[in-house]
């Protein structure tokens, strides 16, 4: 497992975390003792996801609603 913190991960390796995760817990191959751990890892990363996401969506809707807004500098030009 990494060292790192679930909020230092970027998006893709949150991704590999859960992909990992989960194709584990599909092969059983994590014991009884391991599972609510690793359930709440998944918990964790989810969030993490969904978090990026959210800023992402906004920061796209943003800079589209800035490049749709009539510019200035070309009705001053004009």
């Amino acid at each position: 497992m990494s060292t790192e913190k679930p909020d230092e991960l970027r998006f893709g390796q949150a991704m590999e975390r859960l992909e990992g995760i989960l194709r584990r817990i599909e092969e059983e191959e994590i014991d009884i003792d391991e599972l609510g751990e690793r359930v709440k890892e998944a918990t964790r990363l989810i969030e993490l996801c969904r978090s990026k996401i959210r800023k992402a969506d906004l920061e796209v809707t943003q800079i589209v609603q800035a490049l749709e807004e009539p510019g200035d500098s070309e009705s001053a030009d004009e």
